[in-house]
This record gives C-alpha cells, sequence and structure tokens, in this order.
C-alpha cells in the first residue's frame, strides 16, 4: 500500500496517495486545463505533495485562457521551425484575446505562408503532443539553445527583472529557475522544445480547430528600435468553434472602426514619417474636434473651481529629480538636452511644475482646495514598437489637474473628481464604465519601486477606495498598478463594441508635497503640509479622440462631428440657393460644408453617405420655390420640404441637447 499525503482541493481536504498529479484529481473535467497549487500556476502534471492547497483552472478562465493561448504559440514556433529551419525564436507571449511570436527569419512572412502555418499547426495538434517540462541550470541552456540567440539574451534575464528588460520575457524566465518544455509525441520522443516558465495544456488537443492566424507585423526585438527587426505572427485561440467565430466577427468590425483607418477616410489627422513616429498632427477638421473638445473641458473646469495656468515643455534636469521621476521614471523619458553644460529634459508630466506655483508664494488653508488645470503637453519616450496610431502616441496633451488638499479634504476632493470624470464620459457617450484600483506591490519583483511608508499608502488606498466604493460602480483590484508615488483609481470605459479602455485616472500624492517642501498655513496658525490630488479627464486627448472615432465609427453625434451639416445641390443651378442657406446655418453657429464640386448629384449623394456628417441637406427645384431644403440622414432615411428655419431649429437642437443622430 502507498504512502498517503492530505492535501486541499478545492477548498475541502482530501487524503491521496503519494505521486497524485493534478490531473488525477480533476481527470473528470475536461475543462480543467491546469492548477493553481499553493496561489502558482501549474502543469496538470504536477505531483503533489503534503499539504499543498490546489484549485482547479478552467480552459474558459483568465489563466486557462492564457495558458491556451501560450501553448498555441509554442505550436505556431514549432510549425515555423518545422518550415524554415532556420527561422531564429524571439518571445511567445499570450496577450489580451490572443497571442503573438516573434521570429528572426530572412524574409518578412507572407499571407500565403501564414495559411501554410496554419495547416501545419493543425497536423501538429491532431498529433496530441504533449507538454513536458524539465528544469535546466543556465549553462545546460545556453548549451542547448546555443543556436539562438535571442534565447541565451533572456537566459541573462531571468528573475523579475524580466518584463521590464523585455515585455513579455516573463513567460519564459521569469522564475528563479529556468525550464525548458519539449513538445512529446505519441511515441514519447521530444520532437521540439523552448524555453519557458509555463505551464501548458496537458495535449495540444486541447486546441482543437478553434485558433487562428490573424496577421504578420513587424517588431523590434525587446520593443526597442535600435535591436534587430523580426517578424511578428499574431493569432488567437479559443475554448471552442463558437467563440473564434465570435471573436473573429469583433475583429472584423473591430477593422470597420480603426481609427486611423477613418481618420485618414474622414481627413482627421495623420502620422507624418517626416516628423516621427507617435508624433501625430491634426488636419483642420480633427482640429475642430480637438476645439470642441478642449472648449467643452476648459469650461469644465472652470465651473468645477479649477485656475487655468501654462507651464513650459521643458526644463532643468533637476527639477525632476526633486520630484522623484528621475530617476524613477527614467526610461519614460526623453534623453537630456545640454545647454552649455546645463542638462534639460522635455517634461514628461506637468505636476512639478504645478508645485513651483504652488510654492511661489505663502498659502493658507482659507484657499484649500486649491485646484490647478492646464492643457499640458508632454514628452513620452515610448518605444516604437508599441506606438499605435492615437491610441499610444509619444506627444500627449492632457487636461492635466492638481488639487492641493488638506488630509481632512482629500475624500470629498476625490468624489468632486470621480463625479466630474464619470460627467464628461456620460456627456460624450461613454457611459459604460467601472473603477480599477491601482495599488502598490506589496511583496513582489516592483515593490522596492513604491517610495513612502506603509503607513501612507494604507492611508491613501484607503481613501481612494472608500470613496469608489460610495460610488456605486463596479471596483476592481489592480494590485501593483500604482504610480510609484501613490495609489490611484482609473476609470475603465467600455465601448460600443465592448472593448475596454483606460480613460480618467485621479491618484493621491503624499510624495510630491514632501519632495517640494509644500506648505500652507492652517488655522491655528501652524505650517502644514497639502495633499497632491492628480486628475486627467480625458486623461490625453490624443487617446480619447481615437477612443471617440472607433466608438462611434466616426458617426459622431452632431455637436461632435467636424462637420454638422453637408449641403448638396441636385444641380449646379441651385448652388446659389443653397450658398444663402449656408449663411443662415452660419449665422447659427452651425458647421457647414457645401459639395459645389463638378460631380454629378448620384456621386455626390453617395460620397455624402460615406462622410458620416450627421445631417446632409438637399436642395433642388421644389425646395428652393418653397424656401425648404430636403433632409437625408446618415441611415439612408429622408425628410422633404422642411422650411429653413424649421430645419435651423432642429439642427440647433440636436447640437445643445448632445443628443445622437
Amino acid at each position: 500500500m502507498s504512502a498517503q499525503i492530505t492535501v486541499t482541493v478545492a477548498g475541502s481536504e482530501r487524503t491521496v496517495d503519494q505521486g497524485t498529479t493534478a490531473a488525477d484529481l480533476f481527470a473528470d473535467d475536461r475543462q480543467v486545463v491546469v492548477a493553481r497549487v499553493g496561489g502558482e500556476l501549474r502543469d496538470l502534471a504536477h505531483e503533489l505533495t503534503e499539504g499543498e492547497v490546489v484549485e482547479p483552472v478552467l480552459i474558459s478562465e483568465p489563466d486557462g485562457l492564457d495558458v491556451l493561448r501560450h501553448s498555441c504559440a509554442h505550436v505556431l514556433a514549432q510549425a515555423v521551425q518545422e518550415i524554415n529551419p532556420a527561422a531564429m525564436l524571439g518571445i511567445g507571449p499570450p496577450i489580451r484575446d490572443g497571442f503573438y511570436y516573434d521570429f528572426d527569419v530572412a524574409e518578412p512572412f507572407t499571407p500565403e505562408d501564414l495559411k501554410q502555418l496554419e495547416k501545419v499547426m493543425q497536423r501538429i495538434i491532431n498529433t496530441g503532443q504533449t507538454f513536458h517540462r524539465r528544469e535546466v541550470s543556465d549553462d545546460a541552456a545556453r548549451a542547448e539553445l546555443s543556436g539562438e540567440p535571442y534565447k541565451l539574451e533572456l537566459i541573462g534575464l531571468k528573475g523579475g527583472a524580466a518584463e521590464d528588460a523585455a515585455e513579455g520575457a516573463s513567460v519564459e524566465v521569469g522564475g528563479a529557475q529556468l525550464t525548458i518544455y519539449d513538445n512529446v509525441d505519441r511515441k514519447g520522443e521530444p520532437v521540439w522544445g523552448d524555453l519557458c516558465r509555463g505551464p501548458h495544456l496537458p495535449t495540444t488537443k486541447l486546441i482543437g480547430n478553434a485558433f487562428k492566424i490573424t496577421r504578420s507585423a513587424a517588431a523590434y526585438w525587446r520593443g526597442s528600435e535600435k535591436n534587430p527587426q523580426l517578424q511578428r505572427i499574431y493569432g488567437t485561440a479559443w475554448p471552442s468553434k463558437d467563440e473564434l467565430k465570435a471573436y473573429l466577427d469583433r475583429i472584423a468590425e473591430a477593422e470597420r472602426r480603426d481609427h486611423r483607418k477613418l481618420g485618414a477616410e474622414m481627413d482627421l489627422y495623420s502620422f507624418p514619417e517626416e516628423i516621427g513616429p507617435g508624433l501625430p498632427v491634426f488636419h483642420p477638421r480633427g482640429g475642430v474636434l480637438k476645439r470642441v473638445m478642449e472648449d467643452y473641458v476648459r469650461q469644465a473646469h472652470i465651473e468645477a473651481g479649477f485656475q487655468y495656468v501654462g507651464t513650459p515643455h521643458i526644463s532643468k534636469e533637476g527639477l525632476f529629480h526633486t520630484s522623484g521621476h528621475l530617476p524613477y521614471y527614467a526610461d519614460g523619458m526623453f534623453p537630456p538636452i545640454d545647454d552649455d553644460g546645463q542638462p534639460y529634459r522635455l517634461k514628461a508630466m506637468n505636476c512639478p511644475m504645478h508645485n513651483l506655483i504652488f510654492r511661489s508664494r505663502g498659502r493658507s488653508y482659507r484657499e484649500l482646495p486649491l485646484r490647478f488645470f492646464e492643457f499640458g503637453t508632454v514628452y513620452r519616450n515610448e518605444k516604437s514598437g508599441v506606438l499605435q496610431g492615437l491610441t499610444r502616441v509619444r506627444m500627449i496633451t492632457q487636461d492635466d489637474s492638481h488639487s492641493y488638499v488638506t488630509r481632512e479634504q482629500a475624500p470629498a476632493e476625490i468624489k468632486h473628481l470621480l463625479n466630474f470624470v464619470t460627467t464628461l464620459l456620460s456627456d460624450f457617450g461613454m457611459d459604460d464604465y467601472y473603477l480599477e484600483l491601482s495599488t502598490r506591490d506589496e511583496d513582489g519583483d516592483k515593490k522596492d519601486k513604491f517610495i513612502g511608508s506603509a503607513e501612507q499608502w494604507e492611508e491613501a488606498t484607503a481613501i481612494l477606495e472608500q470613496v469608489a466604493s460610495e460610488s456605486g460602480l463596479e471596483l476592481v483590484a489592480d494590485p501593483g498598478g500604482a504610480a510609484y508615488y501613490g495609489p490611484k483609481i482609473s476609470v475603465q470605459a467600455r465601448d460600443a463594441i465592448g472593448r475596454t479602455w483606460q480613460m480618467s485616472t485621479i491618484q493621491y500624492d503624499f510624495n510630491q508635497p514632501e519632495r517640494f517642501e509644500l506648505e500652507f498655513s492652517a488655522a491655528d496658525g501652524t505650517r502644514q503640509q497639502p495633499v497632491m490630488i492628480h486628475s486627467a479627464k480625458f486623461g490625453s486627448i490624443e487617446r480619447f479622440i481615437g477612443v471617440l472615432v472607433e466608438h462611434y465609427a466616426g458617426m459622431f453625434p452632431p455637436w461632435l462631428a467636424p462637420v454638422q451639416v453637408l449641403g448638396v445641390p441636385v444641380a449646379e443651378e441651385f448652388d446659389g440657393y443653397l450658398k444663402e442657406v449656408e449663411a443662415q446655418l452660419l449665422a447659427a453657429g452651425l458647421r457647414v460644408e457645401l459639395d459645389l464640386s463638378d460631380d454629378r448629384f448620384p456621386k455626390k449623394i453617395r460620397n455624402a453617405s460615406k462622410s458620416k456628417v450627421p445631417f446632409i441637406l438637399i436642395a433642388g427645384g421644389d425646395d428652393r420655390d418653397a424656401g425648404a431644403v430636403s433632409f437625408r440622414y446618415r441611415d439612408g432615411s429622408q425628410k422633404n420640404g422642411v422650411p429653413i428655419a424649421e430645419a435651423i431649429e432642429e439642427i440647433a437642437a440636436a447640437v445643445h441637447d448632445r443628443v445622437q443622430i
């Protein structure tokens, strides 16, 4: 009789034979693909030991999906090297809704290559290969992977610093012990292997046919243009074919809404190579959209008690040492600019300069809360490999505010800011959102990157959590996601097709007031230190515009639309009449354009329908004779013979009431 051990399985204590694996515990449930043992994910082949706490992880859960997708990435890499043995491996992590793998190959992958790879992957999957984990020493790994230069580089990144050094590296070398996973065929022979932290599916058959290679792109190794350019293949995998189809349908809709494509079609903005990556320019129509947003949020800040300020784009480097951004945020800032031996920096944040405004004269408790606001353009040295249209840029215009309050005023101020943020999001049609509370990493790899005492963090976190809970909104924890100087609430908004975007943020800062020696005169005559609360309502105007374009698929509500009215004459003889209508629309403060091109009327209507303008006004003989116009709406419906005054009233009301058309 074999020895027995006691383990806790899904909350219940059980006695099992020594040598029992996690797979033995959950053999009756094919949805279980990995186990959480003592809080760590383990392969189902993991052999249990005395006292371990074991929980099943389903393939449909976030961790289970990551394991599915990372296993699929291994199958992809195996297929690539089967077709092209000279291909060298980069990194292949799971990502949201899928995975990618980077390869060093002589020629970029073509669409035909991707189709061939899918066929090879399906053959590998159907053979039912299993993933076998083995521990290796650093030297043994270097010997085995001598032909994989990128893997050799990852070995040197082993441990907690892996993710900081290369995005996705933690899935390969994130732990203290190096491991290699072999893909083993039914004969028990290893047919392929990869440096990997794991865990993996018990068999490739669980991938089934619910996977797809979606695209390829160039990507710099470790995200830096200073490194070799690799070829990245993206893919996705789901627990079932139906879920895969639903995802592909969502992707097709997302591509239709892609703000980069729509921005070009609508002549809103562009990304000139001559200026540089991540540095967009706004065209006149995009400038209108940006101005409308700025006007809205400027007035909203004034009404909320903020005072408008302005600060430079550049500063002596020492300012950012005082604030603590150097060295904590050095990687996110552009390199210093030398001015006769004096280093300057492009600002990556506005708060240090706002602190100097606060410190410029004595402050009294009677002035608090003291609220500063500006449209501050900051510059972040984002790696070129992660830049994406307007949603990830290097030039960020923030509607940036800082509230200086007493400790007692902090909860009310945070509530004030949260109400401001949620009102703004609803006004812009982003009314499906939840809150995320980002706190410091207590005992993980990043724990040394946070400053301040445990008591300060506990107080700040408790205040944010209390206000967030009292709001009645859904609250999700984000441990380790705080800024180095304090915890934050971020508002996560869902767009029209269900994608989540981080929008506004509210951050509690007990650090910078101390670093800048900020003080105010309290009621009892003592000098006290204020609390500083950072808040960006749009977050980034550029990013917010990109999200709005995709949320509305370019069909903005009339108050936001760069062009609110497009006039289309039935024939050239009605141009003059429509110009008179245009003058009245302009006098009413509406944004209007006329199509006076040489195109025939049917083509003008087709062009107008593609323009996404909320109101198309058509004028022909009957309209002119009656002093009227005909409405054509974005859904193709039409209303004829509307008197001009009534037409202007209808449009103006839609703009004023911020309704969607």
